[in-house]
């Protein structure tokens, strides 16, 4: 695939177009039938020997379902400036989806619910999140990662009846994020990191093809006498024009039983969390979709 190249120096775009045209699994032909242009121009623009208008570059994109940011890359690589923008959450504009987002987490109160990104780093979560992870953890946690929190030892995992399950198919996600989209450079470090702790299986390190996921996993946890069990549902926004909204993913945990229902009602009176929703608010993604 393509390796990654230094800030200074421009991507070529013909190599990106046949990363991402093999991670698609389509030959030149197919891609060109799909595209509607010559499979003798595709070709010519793989190897560099034509450039292609903005516009035929947009089309490819669509085409093959690119990602919204490795948009914008092969624009810059193509030499044209960036198409879709990325606004920080908090920003201004961002003001409505905002207050979408807040009104969902707040709805889903007793249950835990959170906002992550395409690297499940936490953006947003509710209180119920909160006061699962103190009663998890004893106390706040600085680790906002879904991935690092329950890969390291010293995060959830101790806690997680069903670690290797839950565990194992976030890895495989994460693996089929990064073969959907060969250059994002910060999915393949948080790979490389947690597959660096101890206690994970070497098999991990390699992607698992066909391997079919089950229609539902429901998170266990352990503690103290008790067993809480979760399901969870993940919402996305739909066709969205900025990287930011592209990208994130609104995960609602719900109790997978009545006893865990009682539960996290009875946290809510524990008097454990006085935070308002607050990007990371020091609670690390517990809680697994596997959507």
């Amino acid at each position: 695939m393509h390796s990654p190249r230094s800030a200074r120096q421009r991507p070529d775009l013909g190599a990106l177009l046949r990363d991402w045209r093999t991670a698609r699994r389509l030959s030149q032909l197919n891609l060109a039938l799909k595209a509607e242009i010559s499979a003798r121009h595709l070709s010519f623009l793989e190897t560099g020997r034509s450039r292609p208008s903005r516009e035929l570059l947009l089309h490819l994109t669509d085409t093959l379902e690119i990602p919204l940011r490795e948009r914008n890359l092969l624009l810059a690589a193509a030499g044209f400036a960036p198409t879709y923008l990325e606004t920080d959450l908090a920003a201004p504009e961002m003001a409505q989806v905002r207050t979408a987002i807040e009104l969902i987490l707040g709805h889903q109160e007793p249950y835990p619910a959170f906002v992550v990104d395409r690297c499940w780093e936490v953006r947003l979560a509710n209180q119920a999140a909160a006061r699962l992870t103190r009663f998890l953890l004893g106390g706040d946690s600085s680790e906002t990662n879904m991935l690092r929190t329950v890969l390291r030892p010293d995060g959830v995992r101790r806690f997680m009846a069903n670690w290797e399950d839950l565990a194992g198919d976030l890895i495989r996600h994460l693996h089929h994020h990064i073969a959907a989209s060969p250059s994002d450079a910060r999915a393949r470090a948080l790979l490389a990191d947690v597959l660096a702790y101890p206690g994970v299986p070497a098999r991990w390190r390699t992607r698992e093809i066909g391997r079919a996921a089950p229609p539902l996993l429901t998170t266990v946890f352990q503690k103290d006498g008790r067993e809480l069990r979760f399901f969870s549902t993940l919402t996305s926004f739909g066709t969205p024009h900025d990287v930011t909204l592209e990208e994130l993913r609104i995960e609602c945990n719900f109790p997978a039983d009545e006893a865990t229902a009682a539960f996290c009602r009875e946290l809510t009176t524990s008097g454990s969390v006085d935070a308002s929703n607050s990007a990371g608010a020091g609670v690390p993604a517990s809680f697994h979709s596997s959507a």
